[in-house]
């Protein structure tokens, strides 16, 4: 009987592996006919001259760095109240924050464009002022801020949650104010899956194309961010496109392990 229960448990562990197996396979085959493509078809003497790649590149990098900014001023309160409040309405108002994460590029750019553009809720009060945000650099930061924000707040969401309240309370019982405790508690223990939620969200915001594009355009050196510059150069030569998305590529691999890496630290 003993021999038997063992016998059924490797074979489903036989099952279970070759699935997960073919699975695994499966998600990975664009990526690895990109890189083959890549190595094969020498893309890269062909690629854009090197001075749109570096406005690109310089783009990308000063946008998304404000956008980190912002996206940390706004979203670790938000992540610390969805975190440890509990209110009315608490599911359905996380929800809506997470929203951007499956909202579809091309409908988050249009609720962008429609909020902010000159004709727009907003924009059009901005506009008496002299305040146009579409199609310029601040179009995209807001655009990156939008897609983004989410998973730095879902990331630190859950590092705040995870902070046993004994540890709080034990602070507060020795006098220490509201502040010291978040300061010298609360802070230092969430700390790691803070910085995972930044790399995660500046990942994201570094490869976000379809709201941008609608909302702020592809204009070389103004909004010509690196993912609208390989939509670019693909419309002329694909496989010039495809050196420029293995730069994106690597970037946001670099970046995941690293998220991965600080919570595999925070688990243990």
């Amino acid at each position: 009987m003993l021999k038997q229960s063992v016998n059924s448990q490797t074979l489903s562990r036989i099952i279970i592996g070759c699935v997960g197996l073919f699975a695994y396979v499966l998600l990975m085959i664009p990526l690895l006919v990109l890189m083959m493509r890549a190595l094969a078809s020498g893309g890269w003497q062909s690629l854009p001259d090197p001075s749109i790649v570096l406005d690109a590149i310089g783009l990308s990098l000063r946008t998304t760095s404000i956008s980190i900014i912002v996206i940390v001023l706004l979203g670790l309160p938000l992540a610390y109240i969805f975190a440890r409040w509990d209110f009315r309405g608490k599911t359905i108002a996380t929800v809506l924050i997470d929203l951007p994460i499956v909202m579809p590029p091309a409908v988050a750019g249009l609720a962008l464009l429609l909020t902010f553009g000159r004709r727009g809720a907003v924009g059009m009060s901005l506009s008496m002022f002299g305040i146009n945000i579409a199609f310029t650099m601040w179009a995209v930061i807001i655009a990156q801020v939008f897609v983004a924000a989410p998973f730095f707040i879902r990331a630190t969401q859950i590092g705040f949650a995870n902070i046993p309240d004994e540890l709080e309370d034990a602070a507060r019982v020795d006098g220490a104010t509201e502040w010291e405790v978040w300061r010298w508690v609360t802070f230092p223990l969430a700390l790691r899956a803070i910085i995972a939620g930044l790399i995660l969200s500046w990942a994201r915001a570094i490869g976000e194309f379809g709201a941008t594009i609608l909302f702020a355009g592809s204009l070389q050196g103004r909004t010509q961010t690196m993912p609208l510059l390989v939509y670019a150069v693909f419309e002329r030569d694909i496989d010039a496109a495809i050196w420029t998305g293995v730069l994106l590529i690597i970037v946001a691999f670099v970046a995941l392990l690293m998220s991965q890496l600080l919570t595999a630290s925070d688990d243990t």
